[in-house]
């Protein structure tokens, strides 16, 4: 199992070998993720708009 950790400023869960998230390249990051959301479509998910989440991936619910 890879270890992963959450960017701060997008709550984007990465590899934890990264430095930079892939997503928004902040590099603030969180060690313990609360809860996970799979966006796969987030034009779509109201969940998605509520979280301000605009790419798919896989983002912590807290951080």
């Amino acid at each position: 199992m890879k270890k992963i950790k959450v960017c701060k400023k997008c709550k984007a869960l990465v590899e934890s070998n990264l430095d930079e998230c892939p997503l928004c390249h902040g590099k603030e990051f969180g060690e313990n993720p609360k809860g996970m959301i799979i966006v796969l479509d987030p034009k779509n998910s109201e969940i998605a708009k509520k979280l301000g989440i605009g790419k798919e991936g896989k983002y912590a619910v807290k951080v």
